[in-house]
């Protein structure tokens, strides 16, 4: 079963920029953590990263839903230069509610000369039927909620002109 949500917002930028930042500059910067969510910290070393069809893993700090160390693994499974992205993250290192991956997709337009318009999109996919209700809720109230905070952490390293760690 699938759940999505969606969130939206604009950056003052360029829209290399706001495709750019959230996959290939510094992920501990983009996932910092919220309540259950452990925040990232650091990822294996993958020199090919940004590429249809890498992997890499990403490790997390200890909080209540997890010991800490890695935690799941991040796939590209799509990327349009200066338009889109399409990730998958698996391989789950601690019980996630029943879900089996999560697909993001992360959507540039360009409205004007350094106004970005960002469509964020996240679909939550479950093996278990009688968790589908809790799913629904994780996904559409904490997950919604957790987006935002991401976008607003993108924001930052984008007006911080934050380095490009891969290409």
């Amino acid at each position: 079963m699938k759940t999505s949500v969606h969130v939206q917002t604009i950056y003052q930028c360029s829209l290399e920029q706001a495709f750019k930042t959230p996959i290939l500059r510094d992920v501990t910067k983009v996932h910092t953590g919220f309540l259950i969510m452990p925040k990232v910290t650091h990822t294996s070393d993958e020199p090919n990263w940004g590429e249809v069809g890498s992997c890499k893993k990403i490790f997390v700090a200890r909080s209540l839903t997890h010991k800490g160390a890695w935690a799941s693994n991040d796939h590209i499974l799509e990327r349009i230069e200066n338009s889109y992205w399409k990730i998958e993250v698996n391989q789950f290192q601690a019980w996630m509610l029943s879900f089996t991956k999560f697909v993001g997709e992360w959507q540039c337009t360009e409205l004007a000369s350094n106004q970005i318009q960002i469509d964020y999109t996240y679909t939550m996919h479950s093996s278990n039927q009688l968790l589908y209700p809790l799913n629904w809720l994780f996904t559409k109230l904490f997950w919604r909620v957790y987006m935002k905070q991401v976008l607003e952490n993108i924001r930052i390293m984008i007006q911080n002109n934050e380095p490009y760690l891969y290409k």
